[in-house]
């Protein structure tokens, strides 16, 4: 079994594979500080040591710094005009600011060295979002300064940082870390504290916690089931399916997060797992469904040839194209522009639809025979020289069985383009026998066996009365030939030569009792008769005919 075909029929494994993903994909804005390139930085600037070149470079790296409790280097990501200890408690308290207010919306903070530019009369101011005051909305800007040689940066706005003691004073609620005991918070782990890693490993505990609920509820609805049917063979149902318990452990999470206080990073991160799961669990869910819609339809119509290749195709298509969604959603809101990949991905495509111009051709090709039925699988075909009974019709080729036992592959492009004759497909049967009576057969003997045919014909129960059609063809060169034609009702080959047989012993009998005799191939000798000086010479002349003749002269006379 084949990769591809491995994830076809177990989609979940692909959906587990996406889900990690996601979640370590979630995980980079907290565990890495992101920098511009030389690519998105203008030329004449280089690139600044503490990450300040983008708005999201400048919040992600001063956030970072804070948690770290560096007061100093903190002050530098302010414009501002205090110094020292003014200027740390100021970095202190725009920090706390923005970890228990600020949206967990990073992913939306432009990442160019020119900002997101709202509005063309600042494009060197930038918003990183807006928290909510008693005075009413704040705007957390930020802006871009000048420093000469060292270029263009990327600081929290005077605009903002006026607000910011008055917001600090109105903050009440304790944070998770004050809750939490100090090992908790202060070991860490790649610059992580150890209770977010003990709660990311809770992920996995509270999908467990889902799977007990899971067969709780099924328990209960199985023993209901069995008390009211009164049938206690009913097993239990399987109530959550794995990617409703994915969206549960989503729906816990968010609920959490609502209620308890975590820093920015940490809320940026989780909120990015939240979405991850419910992103992986839609993947998996229509995954699911695919495959329930293949074995239903396959189960409606089993009889239909090759119908479970085409639907194992159609969900083949359907799962790609619902893996490539959910990584397109993933890359939009990451901010990741996909526009590249997709090109990369179209002209893949073309190389690959190139390379395999065949392959897809008798695919197409079977697909269609598939949809027409034009073939199906116990069909006895003739295609040119090939006749033989169809044993699989496949997306790429189609099997057939000859009378010589052995098996004719075919590819679906040629018998979609042959002209192709189904010898099974006859509703009737045609009995079309040309029976020649000897030239002495008189014309009442040949009526007396025409109406015994025709009467034969009529009253058999396995012919189309309808159809029966005896008569006196012609006056062939060796016999008189009698035309019969009638169609025979039969279930297959081997019935209609059965009811052949015993209709042609039949006319024979028929033949027979009327005192006449079918006409066999034979040579009929003449003898000519020439006088010449007074002696007679019989001289032999051989003519090939039907039927027994006795010797004659040269004028007709018997001899």
């Amino acid at each position: 079994m084949s990769a591809s075909d491995k994830c076809v029929k177990h989609p979940g494994r692909v959906a587990i594979v996406f889900l990690v993903f996601l979640l370590s994909s979630a995980a980079w804005p907290q565990a890495t500080v992101p920098k511009p390139t030389a690519a998105e930085a203008p030329p004449e600037a280089s690139a600044d040591p503490l990450g300040r070149n983008t708005p999201r470079g400048a919040i992600l790296s001063f956030l970072s710094v804070a948690r770290k409790g560096n007061g100093q280097i903190a002050a530098l990501y302010l414009s501002t005009s205090l110094r020292g200890a003014d200027a740390e408690t100021l970095a202190h308290q725009l920090a706390v600011v923005l970890n228990r207010r600020l949206p967990a919306r990073l992913n939306q903070v432009s990442d160019q060295p020119e900002g997101s530019v709202p509005d063309p009369l600042r494009p060197d101011e930038d918003i990183i979002g807006t928290i909510s005051t008693s005075k009413g909305d704040l705007d957390i800007l930020v802006e871009r300064i000048d420093r000469g040689k060292a270029g263009k940066v990327w600081l929290f706005s005077q605009k903002t940082l006026k607000s910011i003691p008055d917001v600090y004073q109105e903050l009440s609620t304790p944070t998770v870390e004050e809750m939490l005991p100090e090992f908790l918070v202060k070991t860490r782990l790649a610059a992580i504290p150890l209770f977010e890693w003990l709660a990311l490993l809770g992920l996995p505990v509270l999908f467990l916690l889902t799977g007990l609920l899971s067969r709780l509820i099924g328990l209960g609805v199985g023993a209901g089931r069995r008390h009211l049917l009164r049938d206690p063979g009913l097993r239990n149902p399987k109530i959550l399916s794995p990617p409703i318990r994915v969206l549960l452990v989503a729906l816990l999470i968010y609920w959490l997060l609502s209620r308890v206080g975590l820093p920015l990073l940490a809320r940026q991160f989780w909120t990015a797992t939240v979405f991850m799961l419910v992103v992986a669990a839609c993947t998996w869910l229509l995954m699911l469904l695919s495959r329930r819609g293949e074995r239903y339809l396959v189960g409606r119509q089993p009889s239909m040839s090759g119908s479970a290749s085409v639907l194992r195709l159609v969900r083949t298509v359907i799962n790609c194209l619902v893996f490539f969604a959910g990584v397109l959603v993933v890359l939009h809101y990451f901010g990741v522009n996909p526009t590249a990949a997709l090109a990369g991905l179209g002209v893949g495509g073309i190389a690959v639809a190139l390379a395999a111009q065949k392959t897809l051709e008798n695919v197409i090709a079977g697909v269609s025979l598939i949809a027409d039925q034009a073939v199906r699988v116990g069909d006895t075909l003739k295609l040119n020289d090939v006749i033989g009974t169809v044993e699989n019709v496949g997306l790429r080729s189609t099997r057939i069985r000859t009378p010589d036992r052995t098996v004719v592959c075919v590819p679906n492009s040629q018998i979609a383009n042959m002209s192709l004759e189904t010898l099974s497909a006859r509703d009737k049967f045609w009995f079309h026998p040309l029976v020649g009576l000897r030239y002495e057969t008189t014309p009442d003997q040949l009526r007396s066996i025409v109406t015994g045919i025709h009467r034969l014909l009529i009253a058999h129960s396995s012919l189309d009365s309808s159809s029966v059609r005896v008569n006196f063809l012609r006056l062939s060169s060796f016999s008189l030939e009698l035309d019969i034609s009638a169609y025979v009702l039969a279930g297959d080959w081997s019935d209609f030569l059965r009811i052949q047989e015993e209709l042609l012993l039949s006319v024979m009998n028929i033949v027979q009792q009327a005192g006449a005799e079918l006409a066999f191939p034979s040579q009929t000798m003449y003898l000519a008769t020439h006088l010449s000086d007074k002696q007679s010479h019989l001289v032999p002349e051989f003519v090939g005919g039907y039927g027994t003749e006795s010797p004659h002269d040269k004028r007709g006379v018997p001899l």
